[in-house]
């Protein structure tokens, strides 16, 4: 009887537990992926500056980017938090992380609506003097960060859903904003049955509209199955105790992703010196390769309730066996999406309408950088193990270099060389395959070090 009550995270064989946790995560985190990537599509292929619209999403996405991150980095601490907390029969902490969860998402949301209102125009002039594409990129993020409730609450429930292993609830309100986006893409931006052509704008608002959604349902799911987590304002309450537990494991995560987003914004500064195509061409690279990034975002964010949960029980095997899953399932998720982009990478290019020297450097960038996948896989396990043992510093070390320290001091070093001989163009894209190579050998010696096995 008591075996009856314990959640499947303690209990079902841990393989057959990341599959079924797995999938629906990766499913749901490539949805999110949809969002940029579909906007760019439709974009691309307006009747008029194309082009310059693609780069303007291109110079948004940083800060579209930094609120997934400050938004996904909260919940997957309490996701961690929670899930432990469940395998401690801790129930008062449970409800109290589910709670403060949602005064942060609050917190969190109030923060980017006043970015939204005083701080896009002077975030968008540092990084293009293009008056067109200045316009373009303002108005698409002001949208976007005026609008980002719905991004930022989902993100609350879709951590809540996962930690207590319900994550399939979340992947089917990931999916139901992502078509509602893909439908109104089309109509709002070229102005379809009846509806005023907004161009960039429309992109934006199909995009705030779908996350919404995806808000809605993460509620009603949260509310219905997520039955060990008791909901109320009393619960909502900022704990210091809790926020500080919450972001001792999230912010690692955080910080993981909010790299991407200043990795993404230092290179738009740096490569718009060798030439507005290579900012164009990288952006929409960046976009294609989320499909294969948050694959493996997906598969971590289940090893770290495996883990945290079996880790917070004692069971030293059922947490060596959740690592060795993770590690080989995002391993072959990365393999398989390098090989996928080299065979791709000229057709990919084409649906977003470029042609020429910019569609040249884009398929050069796809190539290049997809070898570095190999070893990319590892680094984004281990972050997700450490995570679920409540390590942030290793997590923390693995981020600093893959996404900042060993990528842009060297990519500006390639864009000199590349200026002085630009025929070594591909050097540039070779930055991020030496940052993941030194990473990873940097990664498992970080893991050999916690011994975790042995504690």
């Amino acid at each position: 009887m008591e075996k009856q009550k314990k959640n499947k995270l303690g209990i079902m064989e841990v393989n057959k537990l990341m599959l079924s946790m797995g999938i629906p995560m990766v499913i749901s985190m490539v949805l999110q992926a949809v969002y940029n990537i579909v906007d760019s599509a439709f974009i691309s292929n307006m009747a008029h500056n194309g082009e310059e619209a693609l780069n303007a999403l291109t110079l948004a996405f940083p800060v579209q980017m930094f609120m997934v991150a400050i938004s996904i980095g909260t919940g997957v601490g309490a996701n961690a938090l929670l899930s432990r907390s469940l395998g401690q029969g801790d129930k008062e902490k449970v409800n109290m992380t589910s709670g403060n969860a949602m005064f942060l998402g609050a917190v969190i949301y109030i923060v980017f609506l006043l970015f939204g209102i005083f701080g896009v125009n002077a975030y968008i002039s540092t990084q293009t003097t293009n008056n067109l594409i200045k316009e373009m990129a303002s108005d698409y993020l002001s949208i976007c960060t005026n609008i980002s409730f719905g991004i930022v609450f989902f993100a609350m429930f879709e951590k809540l859903l996962q930690s207590t292993g319900r994550s399939i609830f979340a992947t089917i309100a990931q999916i139901a904003g992502a078509i509602t986006n893909v439908i109104l893409d089309p109509i709002m931006i070229y102005g379809l049955l009846g509806c005023p052509e907004m161009g960039v704008k429309g992109a934006a608002y199909a995009t705030v509209i779908g996350q919404i959604v995806s808000m809605v349902l993460g509620f009603v799911f949260h509310l219905k199955f997520n039955v060990e987590i008791k909901n109320g304002l009393k619960y909502c309450k900022p704990n210091k105790m809790i926020i500080k537990q919450i972001y001792t494991i999230g912010l690692p995560a955080i910080i993981a992703q909010a790299l991407m987003s200043f990795m993404t914004y230092g290179l738009n500064i740096i490569l718009v010196k060798v030439g507005e195509s290579y900012v164009t061409a990288y952006g929409l690279y960046y976009k294609i390769q989320q499909f294969i990034l948050f694959a493996a975002f997906g598969l971590r964010d289940a090893i770290t309730p495996i883990v945290s949960y079996n880790y917070g029980m004692g069971s030293k095997e059922r947490v060596r066996k959740g690592v060795k899953c993770g590690l080989l399932y995002t391993t072959v998720v990365m393999l398989v999406g390098f090989v996928a982009l080299e065979i791709f990478a000229s057709p990919l290019s084409s649906i977003f309408g470029l042609s020429g020297e910019t569609q040249r450097i884009c398929i050069s960038a796809v190539r290049v950088i997809s070898v570095s996948f190999v070893f990319a896989g590892i680094n984004i396990a281990l972050q997700g193990v450490f995570q679920g043992i409540n390590s942030g510093i290793p997590s923390l070390i693995i981020s600093l270099l893959r996404q900042f320290v060993l990528v842009l001091p060297v990519a500006y070093l390639f864009t000199l060389i590349v200026k002085w001989n630009y025929s070594l163009n591909f050097l540039i894209w070779t930055t991020f395959i030496i940052a993941e190579v030194i990473t990873s050998i940097v990664a498992v010696i970080l893991f050999k070090k916690e011994n975790i096995f042995s504690k």
